[in-house]
């Protein structure tokens, strides 16, 4: 990782939208983010998990998407459920032409 941040992979899926668009989502567990790790020196990390992990698995898998969702967390935690004590980040990339172009949220 840019950040030099060890990741562990928690969680892949594809998630149906309902436009009938698909969503990859790529959820990682980053204990570090316990450490005061800020977002400032993350945020190099997500493009990197986009084009150089989520994107050869999609392909891999012959999967079409129209966004990618990458999400980090200090401890692992079920999806959509949050809690206080628990840092989360997240980054939404458009693929395009095999290409992750960063979406804001």
């Amino acid at each position: 990782m840019p950040s030099g941040l060890q990741l562990e992979p928690l969680e892949q899926f594809i998630e149906p939208q309902p436009d009938g668009t698909a969503w990859a989502r790529f959820r990682f567990v980053a204990p570090g983010l316990a450490q005061g790790v800020g977002y400032d020196r993350v945020e190099p990390d997500f493009a990197h998990l986009c084009a150089e992990y989520a994107l050869p698995l999609l392909r891999a898998a012959g999967e079409t998407v129209s966004q990618v969702v990458i999400s980090m967390s200090s401890q692992p935690l079920e999806f959509g459920a949050s809690a206080p004590e628990i840092v989360q980040y997240f980054e939404a990339f458009s693929i395009e032409d095999d290409r992750c172009i960063w979406e804001a949220f």
